[in-house]
């Protein structure tokens, strides 16, 4: 009887029981002070926004605001400049996060690099990112100053005219404004790329070059896969922004010259606040969230269904 008391195993210890369900109930006064401002200041006016798309609410404070259901989107489809700014924000978005990543990606291979003063070029390269959109702007209205900037100085050196108001020319004033917006943006893919870069084990590109792969192909076969989910997200958080610029250009070109760099945000920006039409304004911010939205659907699933297969 002794030798069976020793040899039998000690009875399991269960663990206290608790209510189902009491932990999350628990909880949510916790979360109402963060919630509070989170409702007060991001959802209602989120949804005041997409009611006003529905009316036909202008500025004036005796302005009566009537329910006009879908006429505000109906006037949209024959809207030609709204539409024409529609097609320059996608150049502008596109062109911008495309040139963003590849000039990113190069600095984040160089930053990767053993570098003497390494940590110095780490910290230069986040000076754009430390800057006010509004700085950025003037800083370069300066330097593509027809006159005295040191832009047209350089290209008067190079052979390349050097008298050309870049800012103010029909062909040149977008892609000028792009290379403020590659410059100005670039910091924050560069370091999303860079951590990127700090998390992919060494090992794995030691192996693939003693089998005999060169720099190009462990990037390709390596590096590029390795860093996949976060160029995803670093793009599509790019384009978003992007899409959505408004202090950049407003301060750079405030749109022009004849609309040429009139992004779609300034467009309803001046719609609502120079026009006062906030119904149509707000119709305005509705379509490009719907069209913003399929974009990203799009490019998500392009992205990603070759890493689920």
């Amino acid at each position: 009887m002794t030798a069976d008391l020793e040899t039998r195993p000690p009875a399991p210890v269960e663990a206290p029981r608790t209510r189902r369900g009491a932990g999350g109930r628990d909880a949510w006064p916790l979360l109402l002070p963060a919630l509070i401002p989170v409702a007060i200041f991001s959802v209602l006016p989120l949804l005041q926004g997409i009611y006003l798309g529905f009316t036909d609410s202008r500025a004036g404070l005796n302005q009566v605001t009537r329910f006009t259901g879908l006429e505000n989107y109906g006037d949209l489809l024959d809207y030609d400049l709204f539409w024409t700014s529609f097609r320059i924000g996608l150049v502008w978005a596109v062109s911008v996060t495309f040139l963003q990543f590849a000039t990113a990606m190069g600095l984040a291979l160089l930053l990767h690099q053993n570098l003497r003063f390494g940590w110095l070029a780490r910290i230069l390269s986040l000076v754009p990112w430390a800057m006010p959109p509004v700085v950025v702007a003037i800083t370069w209205r300066l330097m593509y100053d027809p006159n005295y900037g040191p832009v047209n100085g350089l290209l008067a050196s190079l052979g390349l005219g050097g008298d050309t108001n870049l800012l103010g020319d029909f062909s040149t004033a977008l892609p000028a404004a792009i290379v403020v917006g590659v410059w100005a943006g670039m910091p924050q893919t560069t370091i999303a790329l860079l951590a990127g870069l700090q998390g992919i084990d060494e090992s794995i590109h030691e192996a693939a070059a003693i089998d005999g792969a060169g720099v190009w192909r462990r990037f390709r076969h390596i590096t590029l896969p390795q860093l996949r989910p976060v160029i995803v997200a670093i793009t599509s958080l790019n384009f978003i922004w992007n899409i959505n610029t408004f202090d950049l250009i407003y301060v750079l070109t405030n749109g022009g010259p004849g609309g040429r760099t009139m992004l779609p945000m300034l467009f309803a920006y001046n719609e609502a606040f120079r026009y006062g039409n906030f119904g149509v304004a707000a119709a305005m911010g509705n379509v490009m969230v719907l069209l913003i939205v399929g974009a990203l659907v799009f490019y998500l699933r392009s992205r990603l269904k070759p890493a689920e297969e």
